[in-house]
C-alpha cells in the first residue's frame, strides 16, 4: 500500500502550499499534519520509518492526495542529503519547513552515536536540522518570490520546535536534573565532536542535559537565521512551544512509571499540560497564521494553560540571545555537516 507516496514527477505537483514536517508520524508532528492538511495545506511528512508513517496515516484518516511519504532520519546527513535530492527531484515549490522531529534518550549511560560518529541527540535535533534548513533555503526563498507576485503579503516560513526546558528565564529550563541546558564556549563542537567528545560544552556525558543543549542550540539557530536571512529575503524564522505534551512518543524511552506519573503532574499541579491534538493545531496555526507572521520570536502559550489565552513571544534566556555564540554555533554547525571545510 503506497498511500501519500507521490512519483517525482512535475505533473504530480500540489495545487495547495506545500509544507516539509519532520517527524510527522507521531505526536505533534503527526497532529500538525492533520491540522495542515485540513487547512488546505499539502504537507510532506518526512519520516524516519515509512512503515509506522503509512499506517498511523491510514489510522487518521488523512486524505489521500493531500500528504507525500518520503525517508528522512536526521541522525543521518546523508539521509538528510538524500532526502533534499529526492525532494528537489519533484520539482515542486516550498512553502514552509516544520522542523518538529527530535530524540530524547535520557537513560543513556554512554552515548549513541551517528554514522558520522556525533552524539545522537545532538546529531539529529540540530545537526540533522540544521543541515536541512540550510540545503532547502534556496527552494524557501525561490517559492516566497515566485508567491509574491501573486500575494505580495506572502512570506515563506521555518518553524522550529523548542522547549521550555531550554529556555533558562523559565522554571522548567532551571530544573537541575541532570543539569540546566548550557553550550558553555563550545569546547566540544570545536575538538570535532567525536568520541570521546559527547557533549557541546565538552564535559561529561549526561544523556538528558544532551537533549537540552540540542533544543538551546534549535532556538539559537532559528535566532541565527532570522539575523541572517529576514531584513534582506523576509523570510519568517521563529520558534514554537506549544505546551507540554506530556504524553507524546518522544517520552517513550523515559521509565514507565515517569511516563505514568508526568502525564498526572503535568495536567493536575503544573497545568503546563496540553493534548497532541492542540498542540498540533498550534503548532499549525504558526505555520498558517496571518497573526505568527513576526520573525525573530519564540512563541508560547505559557507554562500554566488557561483557555482562551492567546500566544504570546516569550522572552528567551541570554544563553539563546546572545549574538556572538550564535555566529560561532552557525560556524562549528556548518564545519560538521560538511558546508564547510
Amino acid at each position: 500500500m503506497n498511500m501519500g507516496l507521490v512519483p517525482a514527477t512535475p505533473m504530480n505537483k500540489p495545487l495547495s502550499p506545500i509544507v516539509i514536517v519532520t517527524g510527522a508520524s507521531s505526536g505533534v508532528g503527526l497532529y500538525a499534519t492533520a491540522s495542515l492538511i485540513q487547512q488546505g495545506w499539502h504537507v510532506v511528512m518526512a519520516c524516519r520509518d515509512l512503515g509506522k508513517a503509512q499506517s498511523v496515516a491510514a489510522e487518521m484518516q488523512l486524505p489521500a492526495g493531500h500528504f507525500t511519504l518520503m525517508h528522512l532520519d536526521l541522525g543521518s546527513l546523508q539521509s538528510v542529503r538524500d532526502f533534499v535530492a529526492a525532494y528537489s527531484s519533484l520539482g515542486w515549490q516550498l512553502h514552509a519547513l516544520l522542523n518538529n522531529a527530535a530524540s530524547y534518550q535520557p537513560r543513556l549511560k554512554t552515548p549513541a552515536r551517528s554514522p558520522e560518529g556525533y552524539e545522537l541527540s545532538v546529531a539529529t535535533n540540530h545537526l540533522g536540522h540544521f543541515l536541512l534548513s540550510r540545503l532547502l533555503m534556496d527552494l524557501l526563498l525561490s517559492t516566497q518570490e515566485q508567491e509574491r507576485t501573486q500575494q505580495p503579503a506572502f512570506r515563506a516560513r521555518l518553524i522550529t520546535l523548542g522547549t521550555v526546558t531550554a529556555n533558562s528565564e523559565e522554571f522548567g529550563g532551571k530544573v537541575p536534573i541532570p543539569a540546566p541546558a548550557d553550550l558553555g564556549d563550545l569546547a566540544g563542537l570545536e575538538q570535532g565532536f567525536m568520541d570521546p567528545v559527547a557533549m557541546i560544552d565538552g564535559k561529561a556525558f549526561k544523556a538528558g542535559k544532551a537533549y537540552k543543549d540540542s533544543k538551546l542550540c534549535n532556538m539559537i539557530i532559528s535566532r541565527e537565521l532570522h539575523r541572517r536571512f529576514h531584513d534582506s529575503t523576509g523570510l519568517v524564522c521563529c520558534t514554537v512551544y506549544p505546551g507540554c505534551v506530556a504524553d507524546t512518543a518522544l517520552f517513550r524511552d523515559t521509565p514507565l512509571a515517569f511516563q505514568r506519573i508526568f502525564p498526572w503532574f503535568q495536567k493536575n499541579i503544573t497545568k503546563g499540560y496540553v493534548s497532541q491534538a492542540l498542540a498540533g493545531e498550534r503548532v499549525a496555526q504558526v505555520v498558517v497564521d496571518a497573526d505568527f507572521a513576526t520573525s525573530g520570536v519564540h512563541w508560547s502559550w505559557g507554562n500554566r494553560q488557561r483557555p482562551g489565552r492567546p500566544a504570546f513571544a516569550q522572552k528567551l534566556s541570554a544563553k539563546a540571545t546572545q549574538e556572538s555564540l550564535g555566529i560561532r554555533l552557525w560556524a562549528l554547525s556548518e564545519k560538521l555537516t560538511g558546508l564547510t571545510a
